[in-house]
């Protein structure tokens, strides 16, 4: 436990975006629509119009109330610090050479890709009921930053897909392995469609909701002690008062997509968000 939780430790910051190191990359690589994520549409490889010439974002305390809600939510994994310190050496995509802009644009989803993996892959060796696999995480977990760690031309030839694939393999077998210690029935809701669906209080202990559509989902004083949400989509869902200790593969960016209060528990390596309690 106490080698899972040094891991955890030492990927932690560098798994989190830290802006402050970055060119804006997300608001030049990623395209949107305009929805009620974004007030408008953008291009992949064009600069977001709310992006200035220091890369900070211009209505950055404001983003919420310009319908640019999405922008909050969003979290690189560290990913664009990596691609603008390392990959590139600390070159901006607006002054570097020639060509320097779209290589850029291309390798930042690959390695935001590999980096939500490697998220997934640390949180793993701190769950000790994972122990029976902890030697193969480490092993999958050496190679993802390995790959991750690429030069722009091998990040280019990188078929993600398949590395996501194994990745997946292995963090199945940890999600049945924590979910076994959960006494009772376990729901099996994995992709399941529960867009607006009346949950309140509902018995999900050990649930496995990887890839649910949990979107304006009424959770209210839900127990999720113990479940898979890897991938499960918490937009607007309200999670008041629910219960998440244990909840494992939970991101950051999944909770501040959800609402909450002060009442909800929280898995101890999440923050809650400033609008549970602001209303903002």
């Amino acid at each position: 436990m106490l080698n899972g939780m040094r891991e955890r430790e030492t990927g932690g910051a560098a798994l989190r975006g830290d802006c402050e190191s970055c060119f804006g990359l997300c608001c030049v690589a990623l395209p949107f629509r305009r929805s009620a994520d974004f007030a408008v549409d953008k291009d992949a490889g064009t600069p977001c119009g709310n992006l200035g010439e220091d890369n900070r974002c211009g209505i950055h305390t404001r983003l919420r109330s310009e319908g640019f809600t999405g922008c909050t939510v969003y979290d690189c994994f560290g990913a664009g610090q990596r691609v603008s310190q390392v990959t590139f050496g600390g070159q901006d995509w607006r002054t570097g050479p020639p060509g320097q802009a779209r290589r850029m644009v291309e390798a930042f989803p690959v390695v935001r890709q590999l980096h939500e993996l490697l998220w997934y892959l640390t949180e793993a060796l701190t769950l000790p009921a994972a122990r029976p696999v902890h030697a193969d995480l480490r092993r999958l977990l050496a190679e993802t930053e390995r790959l991750a760690a690429g030069t722009p031309e091998e990040l280019a030839a990188l078929d993600v897909a398949a590395h996501r694939q194994r990745v997946n393999v292995l963090l199945l077998r940890t999600s049945e392995l924590m979910r076994a210690g959960t006494r009772g029935k376990k729901k099996n809701r994995r992709g399941a469609d529960l867009m607006g669906a009346r949950l309140k209080g509902a018995d999900l202990r050990g649930a496995d909701l990887r890839g649910a559509y949990l979107i304006a989902a009424d959770l209210t004083g839900a127990d999720l002690r113990g479940a898979d949400l890897i991938g499960a989509d918490l937009r607007d869902a309200d999670l008041t008062d629910a219960d998440l200790t244990g909840a494992f593969f939970l991101t950051q960016p999944q909770l501040t997509a959800a609402r909450g209060s002060t009442g909800t528990t929280l898995p101890a390596s999440l923050s809650r968000p400033a609008h549970w309690t602001t209303g903002l």
